[in-house]
């Protein structure tokens, strides 16, 4: 058996379909089907029964994708073991990273990274979290940048950052008047969130819950940005939490009405995150060392306190 045919299995059992499987492999449906066919044959088993639709695992198909995924992973690590002899840091590489990261990180490091690493392409595309880590480990993901810790044996995580939630809070607020806020300030009920699928909203229901009923039934206004819920504020259906860079580029007359919390401050972890692999080490170190030299002057904050992106489930 070949790692072509193994790649061809892979992407069968992702699929579930032969001629789509093909078609990201791009071969065609005769010879994708003809070189698993010739693995079956070699080990005289079935991996796909064929019968069902989509198309499924057999049990011991399912044992033999398990083992497909570590050989490809180390037949691409003796590449990246070849590259990184050589100190070559170039290459395609594909990085995922959340909304609501997406928007006020990205400008502030690819400038700089693609002037200093001109021969890295990188292929970035926005995604929930739990898009990233399907695709980080069906390896469609190089890296991504994510809130964490997401507690995933099989992801390793290197933290770049912790950043506050700030509070937004409209002049017609009971709130308004005061300088620092506590989380028993919050009434989580009145709070507008970003719809589900954000782990910042499940970051801020994780704060609140602390001290707070939680009456679900109340969170009808959902959206899927911060100036939305910055405008929903302004017309005075509610206060919003946003991360602590997304304030920096706010009007001088919205920034009067952000409030910081009393230390030590509510934050996110922000990580660097990539399959226990580690192929592609190279550049990834270069993406932590170029956000580390930007956010090392927006983002000075010590005293915080993590709040978990994991969803926790009602008890």
């Amino acid at each position: 058996m070949t790692i072509t045919q193994l790649q061809y299995v892979l992407a069968v059992a992702e699929h579930k379909n032969f001629t789509l499987a093909a078609e990201k492999c791009f071969v065609t449906q005769p010879t994708l089907s003809m070189q698993i066919q010739k693995i079956e044959e070699e080990l005289n088993i079935l991996i796909f029964d064929r019968s069902k639709k989509p198309i499924q695992l057999t049990d011991i198909g399912q044992k033999i994708v398990n083992q497909a995924k570590n050989i490809v992973n180390e037949a691409d690590r003796i590449k990246d073991i070849v590259e990184q002899q050589k100190g070559f840091i170039g290459g395609e590489f594909r990085l995922g990273i959340i909304p609501t990261i997406m928007p006020t990180l990205l400008p502030m490091f690819l400038n700089n990274f693609i002037k200093k690493y001109p021969k890295v392409k990188l292929l970035i595309e926005e995604l929930n979290t739990d898009e990233i880590i399907v695709k980080l480990k069906n390896g469609h993901l190089d890296a991504a940048i994510a809130a964490t810790p997401l507690e995933d044996e099989k992801i390793k995580e290197i933290v770049l950052y912790f950043e506050p939630f700030v509070a937004y809070i409209p002049e017609h607020h009971h709130s308004f008047q005061k300088e620092e806020i506590e989380v028993a300030d919050l009434n989580i009920n009145e709070i507008l969130l970003l719809q589900d699928g954000h782990c910042f909203r499940d970051g801020i229901l994780n704060l609140c819950k602390n001290g707070t009923d939680v009456d679900q039934n109340n969170f009808q206004i959902q959206s899927g940005s911060f100036e939305t819920l910055i405008k929903l504020a302004d017309e005075g259906l509610g206060t919003t939490l946003l991360p602590y860079l997304h304030t920096l580029d706010l009007k001088e007359s919205d920034k009067l009405k952000l409030r910081n919390f009393k230390e030590p401050k509510p934050a996110r972890e922000v990580s660097l995150i990539y399959p226990k692999s580690e192929l592609k080490m190279q550049i990834i170190d270069a993406i932590r060392s170029t956000i580390a030299g930007v956010v090392k002057g927006a983002i000075v904050f010590q005293n915080v306190q993590i709040i978990s992106p994991l969803q926790k489930k009602q008890s």
